[in-house]
Formats: C-alpha cells, sequence, structure tokens
C-alpha cells in the first residue's frame, strides 16, 4: 500500500483544509489503495520526518474551517542546515512515505520542482490568495479574501460618507493588484492604486478632489505593492520575512496624509493585513479546494510526478512545475484601463 506525504508551506490560505479533506477522501472510495500522513509545519516537517496521520476521522468536517490543521511555516527545505534532497531522502525512508503533495504559491511550487528534480516524486497544488500564479486561472482563497476585502470597503464608505472623509484601505498584493481590482471594483472605489501601474500624486488627489466636489466621500484601495512614479521598490519597514524579502504594508498610511495635505479632505487609512487570510472559506473556495483534492489521487496513481494542478475555465488540468514556477499573472493593463476610465 503506497503512502504518501501532504505539506502546507508559506502563508496560511482559506480552503487550505478543503484541499487535505478532498485527498484524503477521495482516496477512502477504495478508486486507489492509497494512505496519507500530513507533515507538520510546511517543509520542517518534512525534513525531520514529523508527521500526523490522516484519516477519514481526521479530515471530518475540516472543509469549513480557515488555517490548515497541519500547520505551516517559510521552513526552506534547502536553506536549513538539516535540508537538502539527501536528508530529505532519509527521512522519507525512516517513515515510509512514497512522495510528497506540495500545497503553496510561487516559493513552495519552486522548492517542490527542486524536489522533483533531485529525484523525490512530488506533486503540487496552488495556493495564494493574491491569484498571481501564472499556470491557473484561479486559486482558492482569493475568492474568501476578495470578500473579506469586499466588506471592507462597504463598511468604510458608510463611516467616511458620515464624516465626508477620504478614506484609503491597503489590502494585500505584493506584485499583482487582483485583490485591490477585485475588491476596490464590487465596492465602487473612486480610485484602486496596483503595482502594475504606478500613479503619481497629482492624479490620485484629482480623482479624490473630483469627488469631493460631487459631495460624495472618496473612497480609494491600494495594494502593498503599489509604488509611485520613481520609486524602484514597494515600501516597506518592517525587516524581511522567512524567504528574505521586504515585509510589506505601510502605504497606505503614507498616502492618507499627502492626500489630506494636498486637497484639505480628512483622509483615514486602515491596514487590512492578515484579516483577508483568516475566518472560514468562502463557498467557492471550499468547493475549488475540494476539486483539487479529488485530483491529487488521480494525478498520483497515473505517475504525474513533477506535475501541479490549475484551474483552466471550469476544468482541473496539470501543468508541468516548470510552466507553474517564476511567472507571476499580473493584472493584464487593459483590464486596469477599463476601471480607470471611471475612477473620480
Amino acid at each position: 500500500m503506497a503512502r504518501y506525504g501532504i505539506l502546507t508551506s508559506g502563508g496560511d490560505c482559506p480552503g487550505l483544509n478543503a484541499v487535505i479533506r478532498g485527498i484524503v477522501l477521495d482516496s477512502d472510495t477504495g478508486l486507489n489503495d492509497f494512505t496519507y500522513v500530513g507533515f507538520k509545519d510546511g517543509f520542517w516537517g518534512l525534513v525531520y520526518g514529523e508527521t500526523i496521520n490522516l484519516d477519514r476521522s481526521a479530515v471530518r468536517g475540516i472543509s469549513k474551517e480557515g488555517g490548515t490543521i497541519l500547520g505551516t511555516s517559510r521552513f526552506g527545505p534547502y536553506t536549513e542546515p538539516d535540508g537538502g534532497p539527501d536528508n530529505i531522502k532519509k527521512a522519507l525512508e525512516r517513515i515510509g512515505v512514497d512522495g510528497v503533495i506540495a500545497i503553496g504559491g510561487d516559493g513552495t511550487m519552486a522548492a517542490a520542482n527542486r524536489l522533483y528534480e533531485d529525484g523525490i516524486p512530488t506533486v503540487g497544488v496552488p495556493k495564494t490568495i493574491d491569484n498571481d500564479l501564472e499556470a491557473t486561472d484561479y486559486t482558492f482563497g482569493f475568492n474568501t479574501a476578495v470578500e473579506i476585502a469586499t466588506e471592507a470597503v462597504d463598511r468604510l464608505r458608510t463611516t467616511g460618507n458620515s464624516h465626508k472623509r477620504c478614506m484609503v484601505l491597503e489590502v494585500m498584493g505584493r506584485h499583482a493588484g487582483w485583490i485591490a481590482m477585485y475588491s476596490g471594483l464590487a465596492g465602487g472605489a473612486h480610485a484602486i492604486l496596483i503595482p502594475e501601474s504606478p500613479e503619481s500624486v497629482d492624479q490620485i488627489c484629482a480623482w479624490v478632489t473630483s469627488v469631493r466636489d460631487r459631495g460624495r466621500a472618496p473612497m480609494v484601495v491600494v495594494a502593498e505593492g503599489f509604488t509611485f512614479p520613481g520609486m524602484e521598490e514597494a515600501h516597506s519597514h518592517k525587516g524581511l520575512d522567512g524567504f528574505n524579502r521586504p515585509r510589506l504594508g505601510g502605504i497606505g498610511e503614507i498616502l492618507a496624509p499627502i492626500i489630506e495635505e494636498r486637497t484639505g479632505i480628512e483622509t483615514r487609512a486602515t491596514v487590512l493585513g492578515h484579516i483577508q487570510r483568516g475566518g472560514v472559506p468562502s463557498a467557492w473556495d471550499r468547493v475549488l479546494g475540494t476539486r483539487f483534492g479529488f485530483a491529487v489521487p488521480e494525478l498520483i496513481a497515473d505517475g504525474g510526478w513533477g506535475q501541479m494542478l490549475a484551474l483552466r475555465g471550469t476544468d482541473i488540468v496539470r501543468v508541468p512545475f516548470a510552466d507553474a514556477v517564476g511567472h507571476t499573472k499580473t493584472v493584464p493593463l487593459d483590464f486596469y484601463g477599463e476601471a480607470r476610465a471611471v475612477f473620480g
């Protein structure tokens, strides 16, 4: 009987538990003679062979739960002292695991691809609230994040209208502005600022002033990775994350006082932060995560090592890791241009 290990790595994401449940339950139908364990805390559990058993009882009712029952981390399987393919192979042999199912974003898929190239059977499932993986149309977690951000826009607009203030909402999005675009459009924001398209302070203030002059309270949605023209990198003042990348966040708090000074409109900033990751997943993300989970045992049964699942249209398909790694899916400028035409 083949035995496989599941790990969730990188930032947590609504829908992870639905994937885990889908994998285990699909195999429990008897179509594939597989059993599963879960690696604790991402690649840390893989390197050290620390697992929990995953059977039907272990995944009962978890699809509606946020986060991940396995835990996660930004532990690198190659960068940490005890990592590397030789040690990982020894750990897998010791615990009797025949292959790895990695659930994560671009960094996780890059690590999974490297494991595969080093002779460790590995498949991938895409996860990111940012929806920025090129190989898949949508990732689970994105819909939930957009719903949370849209509710925040709606709530900020009511208090902004009451006080005749300009409200600035900062949402996640390091290199891609998908959350800002979708939540901004859904909430009727008067300006949406994304990493793909730098906007000048003069332009932003012109939009805000136009809204004020019509007797409205301006609403601005900004992605954390947004830059003004001439900025070489996104604003960061929180040090580095586990992947040695600058921790983004705070551009909204930079922008708000500039708007107030330039326009005379009282302006407040809200940074939504990790609220976008937390809580129960939306119905869409539960279903998409479950569908990805159902597709994993079949992928393994077909010997599809070195591949990642993806959503194309309404179909779950398979793509090589090479097509999924290092290709950021950004907001098309024509899409942004359509929205930009009605800002202000």
